[in-house]
């Protein structure tokens, strides 16, 4: 079937991602997923900026399955119903657990079929698959999944999770030393992964064997010997002082551990014009490091110097490295020593053959290493590292040729044999990839109580300059080892979908290649966010190395290609930023007009898109760069939005600046093509529209439990679909509004409709919200707090009796929630507003000790409840205006507070419920009268 334009199209069936979700399950699913490791997908190998597996399968879902309003036989209520159970199924497969639950991802196939109706199931392609959680997702759904990337890295990733498994379902590993199983069930692709296990091993043999004599074990103060988990190093210059020509360690902290019984830290030393190490605690505190964002200090002569010298030293090719520790495993604890001759010794290697002498960019987003004298990818790990990760790539070749050889003994033919071999070298090709992480002088140490270990390379997504750094023990007990990798990887493959049909992975720019007949569900760059081909450059010199003989096609160049690459880039455009942005926006529009001419006819096309960007534009106020251009494409290629939905994809509970460019969710567009019968009309009218329609949308966002940080992002959604469905909106003097207009003209819109819910306010929490709106927490004079008293019709004195505020000195201030007194109780409260409410939530949910958090606060809203004094819903919209109010002043900690009470509010009703079933608590004091 070719795709169809809106001119041939027939009438299309509206599907329930164009009407209504779950979002609320499917959030907290997407939230959770963040914390389970074991066996997720996103194990397999690294990926920057992956979606949740529970908001990929629920979207696809949802745009693949008729929404029941197409069901004309139906009364509105039976529509109801039949929505209901659309989402009680949806409910029941975002879990993770679900995703190995036959039964329920059988009816989810099933109704997927059902609204399809006769005929094979669309195929569903991701064009910028990326880490390959919308492929995998389509894959577990029964569907024909098509993956394609610019990028080989993710092409291989791909390949990994959709196409390779189904290939070898069902059968049993190869491996002579492979796992016996009586019944004989190797289900899946758990048989592949047996022997990636096992010749995984085999390649971790082979390489002690090879180099573990430049891995030695640590010596116990009682003479025993212990693993060693890592070295630690300080980079070195020399002091450039005439009179000292030390040799000085840049050192960031000199921390070991900060466990509250065992901390311990590294001790610097200076004799005869040398410095060492050597390992303090239990008691005392290290001194500070020796580097930090002004210069550098030499701990032999105390002289300062500056960064523009070691970053010369480093370009000169001067900075060396010193050890200051070794890390040993102890019975169950870290145990620290300080260096050896030997242990400096074994890390004294020459530089390997045929390491990646590639070019690092000049200029890539996040990189800094570059000034400081690293201009290869070689540059940014030890002589040792390099030896372990060459040994391990050469070692995957001949791993390859030693399960070509078992399966020809198995009784495989020579051609499936061989396609056997590089199925297993692919796995562990990408398990030695997920190594390199762990073993760069850009990896670093953890003192965390909780985490004492090697953090990886890619602790964010970029390639900062490390000072001390943590060399890993690739034999060792610890984060970096190759067999854990191995085993990582193997427990992925174990829990991939391999029943359904193979899946296809291939590298194709999105801008060019064809879309005939697939259903489109994709998760494109954000704009200059994260310079993926740049980053994927450090595995893919390593991924070439191994499986080149197996993808010559796909790793024919010797980096990653990077001008086709979609992200707004200056470096790649001579510094131009407008150049950037013209490339970026020029590809987005050829993208979606090719989706447009080609994509399914029966079905929307689905975009996430997560990145926050605020200019200050003179004319229109505050815009976002990142989506204004996304839109701007989408709409010149003809695509008007249906449908949007935030949905939670970030990880929860973390705790940043408002002004962060990081959301907590992702908006997800529906769109269908703009139909040609679409009209135009003028800035009234579109302002008119906007008006009628956003409200409802937004309150409806709110109801959702949106974070209020997430609010202005995510009512770009409703506002753009009124935006996109004119061919053009015009401006007084003819011209077309521009889409950063429309973006400014629906934060106003939004402004109107959060200050509009003031209204629903009782007049002490109005009166409150105006001295806040002035004052935060600070003080105002009594004057004015009495003329702002009179307008609301209430008292300073009757204020302070409820303790909204408090005075002295002809002063007058809002109490700060941590000031509240600790025995509240609304039950009891003569009388209680909406702002104590807020407060006092705030105060329980924010603070600390056994009366503190989710739980007391959901109880103290039980009390609240009972009073029955006002809808509890609008102390969740007073924390959504407050926001707002801190969001424009750029109060950070008091935006986070109101931000975190809004997003909490579901399980605030949750824990309030479960109180109400306990019955009332027992007042926590004698009341007063």
């Amino acid at each position: 079937m070719s795709g169809a334009t809106e001119e041939t199209a027939p009438e299309r069936r509206t599907k329930l991602i164009e009407v209504s979700l779950p979002l609320e399950a499917i959030n907290r699913e997407s939230a959770r997923e963040k914390s389970i490791r074991h066996g997720h997908p996103s194990t397999l190998h690294l990926w920057w900026a992956r979606r949740p597996l529970a908001a990929a399968r629920a979207m696809l879902f949802a745009q693949l399955v008729d929404d029941p309003s197409t069901r004309s036989d139906l009364s509105v209520e039976e529509q109801k119903a039949e929505r209901q159970k659309l989402f009680d199924l949806i409910e029941e497969m975002v879990p993770w657990e679900a995703t190995r639950d036959e039964r329920i991802m059988r009816r989810v196939r099933e109704k997927i079929a059902e609204s399809h109706g006769d005929g094979p199931l669309p195929p569903v392609l991701d064009p910028f698959a990326g880490g390959g959680t919308i492929p995998l997702e389509a894959h577990r759904l029964g569907l024909e999944s098509h993956a394609s990337d610019l990028n080989p890295v993710p092409v291989v990733i791909n390949k990994a999770l959709i196409e390779i498994p189904p290939k070898w379902a069902g059968r049993k590993p190869v491996s002579p030393t492979a796992e016996l199983r009586t019944d004989g069930s190797w289900r899946g692709a758990s048989g592949l992964a047996e022997d990636v296990r096992q010749y995984g091993l085999w390649m971790r043999e082979q390489a002690h064997a090879r180099i573990g004599a430049h891995y030695p074990k640590a010596k116990l103060e009682d003479g025993s010997e212990a693993a060693v988990i890592a070295w630690l190093w300080a980079r070195t210059v020399t002091c450039p002082s005439p009179s000292c020509g030390a040799e000085m360690p840049l050192v960031r902290s000199f921390w070991l551990s900060k466990k509250k019984a065992r901390p311990a830290y590294v001790i610097p030393e200076t004799a005869d014009g040398m410095v060492t190490f050597t390992i303090g605690g239990p008691k005392g505190e290290p001194r500070d490091g020796t580097v930090d964002g002004k210069g550098a200090e030499c701990l032999v002569c105390g002289d300062r110097t500056t960064l523009k010298y070691v970053r010369a030293e480093g370009v000169a090719g001067r900075m060396g490295a010193m050890m200051m520790a070794v890390v040993a495993e102890g019975k169950r604890r870290r145990v620290y020593l300080p260096p050896t001759p030997e242990h400096v010794g074994a890390a004294d290697v020459g530089r390997p053959a045929d390491v990646p002498e590639s070019e690092l960019p000049e200029q890539a987003l996040g990189f800094r290493v570059q000034g400081y004298g690293m201009r290869k990818h070689a540059d940014l790990f030890t002589n040792r590292q390099l030896l372990a990760l060459t040994t391990f790539s050469d070692l995957v070749g001949e791993a390859r040729e030693r399960v070509e050889r078992d399966a020809r003994t198995a009784g495989m033919g020579a051609d499936q044999a061989a396609e056997y071999g590089k199925a297993v070298a692919l796995y562990l090709g990408l398990a030695s990839s997920r190594a390199a992480d762990y073993c760069s002088t850009i990896a670093t140490w953890s003192s965390n109580p909780q985490n004492e270990l090697v953090r990886s390379t890619f602790a964010r997504q970029a390639l900062p300059m490390t000072w001390d750094f943590a060399e890993s023990n690739v034999f060792g007990p610890s984060s970096g080892t190759l067999d854990i990798m191995v085993t990582a990887v193997g427990k992925a493959l174990d829990l991939l979908p391999a029943e359904q049909a193979a899946g296809h992975a291939v590298q194709a720019d999105a801008t060019t290649r064809p879309y005939d007949t697939y259903v489109v569900n994709t998760d494109p760059p954000y704009y200059d966010n994260i310079g993926y081909a740049d980053l994927a450059d450090f595995f893919y010199v390593w991924l070439r190395r191994s499986l080149r003989d197996i993808y010559p096609e796909v790793m024919s160049t010797i980096l990653t290609p990077k001008e086709p690459e979609l992200i707004a880039t200056p470096y790649r455009h001579n510094g131009s930023w407008e150049a950037a942005e013209r490339h970026f926006e020029q590809g987005f529009v050829e993208t979606f007009t090719h989706m447009r001419a080609g994509h399914h006819p029966d079905y929307p096309l689905t975009v996430y898109y997560a990145f926050k960007q605020a200019e200050t534009d003179e004319e229109d106020g505050t815009a976002s760069t990142g989506w204004e251009t996304l839109l701007s494409g989408m709409i010149a290629a003809g695509w008007s939005v249906t449908g949007t939905w935030p949905v939670r994809t970030e990880r929860s509970g973390r705790s940043r600046d408002i002004g962060s460019n990081a959301l907590a969710s992702s908006v997800v567009l529906a769109c269908r093509p703009r139909h040609a019968t679409a009209g135009s009309t003028d800035r009234r009218g579109f302002l008119r529209a906007l008006r009628n329609e956003l409200p409802d949308k937004l309150r409806k966002l709110q109801e959702g439990n949106l974070a209020p940080v997430d609010l202005p992002q995510s009512a770009i959604g409703p506002g753009i679909a009124v935006f996109s469905r004119y061919t053009k909106v015009t401006e007084p003097d003819g011209s077309a509004m521009r889409v950063r207009t429309a973006l400014g003209l629906i934060n106003d819109v939004l402004a109107d409709v959060l200050n509009e819910q003031e209204g629903e306010f009782d007049q002490d929490t109005r009166w409150a919200i105006r001295w806040f709106e002035q004052f935060q927490w600070g003080k105002g004079a009594f004057g004015d707090a009495e003329t702002l008293a009179k307008a609301y019709n209430v008292s300073v004195k009757g204020l302070q009796d409820a303790d909204i505020t408090n005075s002295g000195d002809s002063k007058v201030w809002l109490v700060a929630p941590a000031d509240l007194p600790k025995t509240y109780d609304p039950e009891t409260d003569a009388r209680i507003s909406v702002w104590e409410a807020a407060m006092h939530l705030s105060r329980v949910l924010e603070g600390k000790g056994a009366d503190s958090g989710v739980g007391p606060a959901g109880e103290l809203l039980a009390g609240i409840r009972r009073r029955r004094e006002f809808d509890e819903d609008t102390v969740r919209d007073l924390a959504h205006l407050l926001y707002s109010i801190c969001d424009r002043r750029r109060w950070s900690e008091s935006g986070q507070r109101f931000n975190n009470l809004a997003s909490a509010w579901s399980d605030l009703q949750t824990e309030a419920r479960a109180a109400e079933k306990r019955g009332p608590r027992k007042p926590t004091h004698q009341p007063l009268f």
